[in-house]
């Protein structure tokens, strides 16, 4: 069975998307507001910081470099070498 997209989204059961939200692929238009397609409360994905299925935003990858000690470096490598 299927139901229209109009009764889904106005039925109170999927609340208006956040501003994190916006510019995303599965947001979809109705009756003057804005839902997520896939979700029926936004806020609760972008609670811990990101959403999962965010279409519109990748989460920043830091890489760290360590110094390394080149005289500990050295005496570590000389031990495996006995």
């Amino acid at each position: 069975m299927q139901t229209s997209s109009a009764g889904k989204y106005s039925s109170g059961g999927f609340q208006p998307i956040i501003d994190k939200c916006s510019g995303c692929d599965r947001v979809v238009a109705e009756n003057s507001s804005q839902y997520c397609g896939t979700f029926m409360q936004p806020s609760a994905k972008w609670r811990l910081g990101f959403c999962n299925l965010a279409t519109h935003a990748k989460p920043e990858i830091k890489i760290v470099t360590i110094k390394v000690n080149p005289l500990k470096a050295a005496k570590r490598a000389s031990a495996r070498k006995k």
